[in-house]
């Protein structure tokens, strides 16, 4: 047990020191000031700007930004659908897996375009090689790009001047790409591949095991693809059972790697703003607020997994830590940790099976991706708490009678307006979901094919391998999982039918674009404006008192959207057992 905490605790700060000079690096790419990389990748970016005919040195205002984004998306999208609706006849598909069926197909292309990963088929079966490294992969490093660079120019925009141009869109998706996600990405899978991860084109092996039973065993190029899924805070599994698969996640260095992978980013991001925007202090105070709510949630994730399941010791049997769906590898400590962390980060990789967890573990799940700001994904964690940021200041100026002030620039109506749709847009998306399957699992409701299954189950009744309150919490993760772009779940739901598979992806589009679309509005608005430099009367947003401010606005926020359901779910699951 000690062994364990000493373990996580070790894997925080890791990545806590890496995270600072990374973040300083990251500022000084988007500045443009000259980098190590610039050899390396200078004259890659040199080529791409030619062939695409991109003046990178082109300024563009927020409207335009907007624009390059939503159109380059268009194409990834199109181009996903393409390879998984033809994968049985393109290359590199050695197992001969079958096209997706065109509603899994809309949600897969959907889910790793938004860098979410909802994956609600399995890896080994579900997709060719050809389609998880030409359209997945691809998508997992364009998405984590495109997020990454929309933080980039809300950064540029509350820089302490007045200006319409923002920088190029291109030029900071480029380099997000080639200067940050790619080099790393070359460690990472490189640890992988020594610890046994495989990296081949070859496809199933059929091996025999010491007991003399044949085993038939996937295989794959997984090194890099695991790589950026973490880096990427995109999540999506080479296999089905994630990062639990003995050859995603082969031993304990390589589980430390990819939980250090996938929180590094989200933590520089924050540190790129101080040093970017030479407000390091206000930097540090926004890490720390982050960092309490990370572990409000982590901390009573891991006592109750280790304290294990009552229901068991009611029988009279010493049960110890819950280890129900997790990998004794890691065990229970471990597990909790990356569950809380992959949740609050947007990731939604899992080394254990999310179901089996305890219902606090379950609801603080829920909350990580419900407030979906404590870290959040690579660059749009950072827009989704900026969002948060705009509201308490707003509410602070209001508290002491001043005109709310952020960064020299005045909060005005039409700031407001943005960022309250914005904030309200998240639990409309996860309960109005919610409340729509609760009703027809409520009804058994028949529709036909609309919630056809593979086995042909043409009722709603078939959705839940669970009844009662954990039933509801299933549903309710599922919405919470594609609305916060996260992707994990409570697997004992039934969600490859096209109900789940249209309405997921209904709402893993308006939780992406439109979070992005408001903040990065807001800051161009801001941009426009007059500074105004700071007095003795401009409300401090780089101390203690603010950020316990932002802490009390987004826990309230929270509280009163989604604790009524909650307390249909987990919190009623958990006063069950007792």
């Amino acid at each position: 047990m000690n062994t364990e905490i000493i373990g996580i605790v070790v894997m925080f700060l890791a990545t806590l020191l890496l995270a600072v000079p990374l973040g300083r690096y990251i500022a000084r790419v988007y500045a443009g000031d000259a980098v190590w990389t610039d050899k390396i990748f200078g004259p890659i970016e040199k080529l791409f700007y030619k062939v695409s005919g991109i003046n990178p040195a082109q300024e563009m205002g927020w409207k335009q930004h907007l624009a390059a984004l939503l159109t380059i998306n268009m194409v990834w999208f199109l181009w996903a659908l393409f390879c998984l609706l033809n994968q049985s006849w393109l290359p590199l598909n050695p197992d001969h897996n079958p096209n997706q069926t065109p509603d899994l197909a809309w949600n897969t292309a959907i889910s790793f375009l938004v860098n979410c990963n909802l994956q609600q088929y399995s890896g080994e079966s579900g997709v060719s090689y050809f389609s998880q490294v030409y359209a997945l992969m691809f998508l997992q490093f364009v998405s984590a790009g495109t997020g990454m660079a929309a933080a980039a120019v809300v950064f540029n925009a509350l820089r302490e001047r007045t200006s319409e141009k923002l920088g190029n869109f291109y030029n900071y998706f480029l380099k997000s790409c080639t200067r940050i996600l790619l080099p790393l990405c070359l460690i990472i899978a490189t640890i992988h591949v020594f610890e046994g991860t495989t990296m081949t084109w070859k496809g199933i092996d059929t091996l025999t095991t010491l007991q003399g039973d044949t085993m038939h065993v996937s295989r794959g190029p997984v090194a890099s693809f695991v790589a950026i899924k973490h880096l990427g805070t995109n999540g999506g599994g080479f296999f089905g059972a994630n990062s639990a698969h003995p050859i995603e996640n082969p031993t304990y260095l390589t589980n430390m790697v990819q939980m250090i992978a996938q929180i590094l980013i989200p933590f520089a991001m924050v540190f790129a703003f101080g040093y970017y925007t030479r407000k390091k202090k206000l930097a540090w105070v926004i890490w720390s607020v982050m960092t309490i709510g990370f572990l409000l949630l982590v901390i009573p994730a891991i006592i109750s997994e280790v304290q294990g399941n009552p229901m068991i010791g009611k029988m009279g049997i010493s049960a110890g830590s819950n280890l129900e769906g997790k990998e004794m590898r890691f065990g229970a400590t471990a597990s909790a940790f990356w569950s809380i962390a992959t949740t609050v980060i947007s990731t939604g990789s899992v080394n254990a099976m999310h179901d089996s967890f305890m219902p606090i573990s379950g609801m603080n799940m829920l909350l990580g991706m419900m407030i979906n700001s404590f870290y959040g994904g690579v660059g749009v964690g950072f827009l989704n708490f900026f969002v948060y940021l705009i509201l308490a200041v707003f509410i602070g100026g209001l508290m002491v009678g001043r005109t709310p002030e952020f960064m020299g620039k005045k909060i005005e109506a039409r700031e407001m307006k943005i960022a309250m749709i914005i904030a309200l847009l998240h639990p409309f998306l996860i309960l109005a979901g919610t409340a729509l399957s609760s009703y027809f699992t409520a009804h058994d409701t028949n529709m036909g094919w609309w919630f056809a299954d593979a086995a042909g189950k043409h009722n709603a009744s078939g959705w839940l391998n669970n009844p009662s309150y954990h039933g509801f919490s299933e549903m309710l993760y599922q919405y919470t999982s594609s609305s916060a772009n996260n992707g994990s779940g409570f697997e004992g739901l039934a969600d490859n039918n096209p109900f789940w598979n249209i309405t997921t992806g209904i709402v893993l589009l308006f939780s992406r674009f439109l979070p992005i679309i408001g903040p990065v509005a807001i800051a161009g608005l801001m941009a426009q404006k007059k500074f105004i430099p700071e007095s003795s009367g401009t409300l401090k947003t780089d101390t203690g008192t603010f950020g316990l401010l932002i802490f009390a606005v987004k826990v309230i926020i929270a509280a009163l959207a989604f604790f009524p359901a909650l307390a249909l779910g987990p919190i009623a699951e958990w006063l069950s057992m007792k």
